[in-house]
C-alpha cells in the first residue's frame, strides 16, 4: 500500500473516544478528561508534561518533582460511535466523564481537580 491510501485509510478510521487518566501512581492522584481521539490526546497530554506547559499546575508540578516513570496514562472508558449523520458525541462524553469522576472522585489530596470542577 503507498503512502497516500496509508495517510487516507488512517484518516477514514474513526478514532476511539472516552475517558481517558493521567494517574500519579507514587500518590494515587488522577487527572480525568474525555476526547474524541483518545491516543490524540494522550501523547498530548504527554508532550505537554515534558515541555512544561500543562494547563494543571498541580500535575506539571509533581511531574517535574517525580518524573515521567511516576506516571500512568490510561483509558478508562470508551464511546461507541454512533453512525447517526450529524451525531455530536460532546453530551455523551461529558455524561461519560461526569460518571467517572464521581465514581473516582479526582478532588483536593486524591485528585488533580478542584472541588467539583471539570479540570
Amino acid at each position: 500500500m503507498d503512502r497516500k491510501a496509508l495517510a487516507r485509510d488512517y484518516k477514514n478510521t474513526p478514532r476511539p473516544m472516552g475517558v481517558y487518566r493521567v494517574r500519579n501512581t507514587v500518590n494515587g492522584k488522577a487527572f480525568l478528561g474525555t476526547a474524541r481521539d483518545l491516543p490524540g490526546i494522550l501523547n498530548s497530554q504527554r508532550a505537554q508534561l515534558r515541555m512544561g506547559s500543562h494547563m494543571n499546575r498541580d500535575l506539571q508540578r509533581d511531574w517535574n518533582e517525580l518524573g515521567a516513570d511516576a506516571f500512568a496514562f490510561e483509558v478508562l472508558d470508551t464511546l461507541e460511535p454512533r453512525v447517526t449523520p450529524g451525531y455530536d458525541p460532546r453530551d455523551d462524553l461529558r455524561a461519560l466523564e461526569a460518571l467517572w469522576l464521581d465514581r473516582l472522585q479526582p478532588y483536593g489530596e486524591r485528585g488533580y481537580h478542584g472541588p467539583r470542577d471539570s479540570h
